[in-house]
C-alpha cells in the first residue's frame, strides 16, 4: 500500500510503499495523535524507516491495497 504524508512548511511530501494494511496504519496514527506521541515510525517494503513528527503533520493519504497493473489491458 502506498502512503503519502504531507508535512507543514515542507514543499515536498513523503511517499513510500508499505506492507502494512490501511487499518494498521490508521490505528497507529490515531493512537499516536490521541496519546500526544511526538513521532510516528513507519517502515517501507525495502526496509527503510521513517520518523515523522506528529506536531507537523498536514495530512496522511492512504492508497489502495491492491497492486498496480503493469502492461496493456484489453
Amino acid at each position: 500500500m502506498e502512503i503519502r504524508i504531507g508535512i507543514i512548511n515542507t514543499g515536498r511530501e513523503l511517499s513510500f510503499e508499505t506492507a502494512a494494511s490501511a487499518d494498521e496504519v490508521r490505528s497507529q496514527v490515531s493512537s499516536a495523535l490521541e496519546q500526544s506521541t511526538s513521532h510516528l515510525n513507519f517502515a517501507d517494503v525495502k526496509g527503510n524507516s521513517y520518523l515523522v513528527p506528529t506536531a507537523h503533520l498536514a495530512y496522511i493519504e492512504l492508497g489502495t491495497e491492491e497492486s498496480r497493473r503493469v502492461g496493456f489491458v484489453a
